[in-house]
C-alpha cells in the first residue's frame, strides 16, 4: 500500500516548513505500519496552471500524478494564508480535478477506490474552513473520505509562533487527530482494495 502527501507549502526546499513537520507525524504512524511513504513539496516543482493532465512546455505535473495514481491514500496538507488553503494546495486540488474524467478499468472516474484527508498548519483562523474545502472537493473528485481525516494545529489569534516554534506537536488533540486521520485512512483503504467500489451506477459517461 502507498501513501502520498502533498506539502501546498509555499516555501522552497531550503526553507522549513510547519506544514512539513506535522506531515512528519502521519508518515511515521504510516511506516510503522508498514506503509510505502512519499511527501512531495509541490512548490520544488513546475507544476502549470490549469485542468489538464499535461499543459505542456514542462510541466511537471504528468510525473507526479502518475505517482498519486498509484497510491491508494492521499493526503494534501497546507498551510493557511488569510485563513484559506494555499495557492498551491488550490493548484493541486484544479490538476486533480483535471483527471477525474479519466477511468479505471472499470470506467469508474481514476480517483474511484482510493482515499484522501487533509491537513491544515497556520498561526491564523481558517483551519475547519480550509480543511473543508479540500475534503469536499477529493469526495467530490471520487476519493472516499472516511470519519475524521483533516487534522490541524492553529496558534492563538493574531501574529504568532506556528507549529514548529510553538511545539504543536505538544497539543493532544492536534496529535490525536493526527492519529485518526492516518488510522482510518489506512483502515478505508484496505477496505477499498479487498471490496471495490461495485461497477453498477458508478460508471462515467463515455
Amino acid at each position: 500500500m502507498k501513501a502520498i502527501l502533498l506539502n501546498c507549502t509555499l516555501k522552497g526546499a531550503d526553507e522549513t516548513s510547519n506544514t512539513a513537520a506535522l506531515l512528519q507525524e502521519s508518515v511515521d504512524i504510516f511506516e510503522k505500519e508498514g506503509v510505502d511513504t512519499e511527501v512531495i513539496r509541490l512548490s520544488d516543482y513546475k507544476v502549470a496552471h490549469g485542468v489538464s493532465v499535461d499543459e505542456g512546455d514542462g510541466d511537471e505535473w504528468p510525473l507526479l500524478f502518475e505517482k498519486i495514481k498509484a497510491a491508494e491514500i492521499l493526503i494534501i496538507g497546507t498551510p493557511l494564508w488569510l485563513g484559506e488553503k494555499s495557492s498551491i494546495a488550490t493548484q493541486a486540488i484544479e490538476r486533480l480535478y483535471g483527471a477525474s474524467s479519466n477511468t479505471n478499468d472499470k470506467g469508474q472516474s481514476i480517483h474511484y477506490n482510493k482515499v484522501g484527508g487533509a491537513l491544515v498548519t497556520g498561526n491564523e483562523d481558517g483551519a475547519k474552513h480550509a480543511a473543508a474545502s479540500i475534503i469536499y472537493a477529493l469526495s467530490h473528485m471520487g476519493y472516499t473520505v472516511p470519519p475524521n481525516v483533516d487534522t490541524y494545529w492553529v496558534g492563538e489569534a493574531g501574529p504568532g509562533p506556528s507549529y514548529i516554534e510553538a511545539d504543536g506537536k505538544e497539543n493532544d488533540f492536534t496529535m490525536q487527530h493526527v492519529q485518526f486521520m492516518t488510522y482510518n485512512l489506512i483502515h478505508f483503504a484496505k477496505l477499498l482494495k479487498e471490496h471495490p467500489i461495485p461497477a453498477e451506477g458508478n460508471v462515467m459517461d463515455s
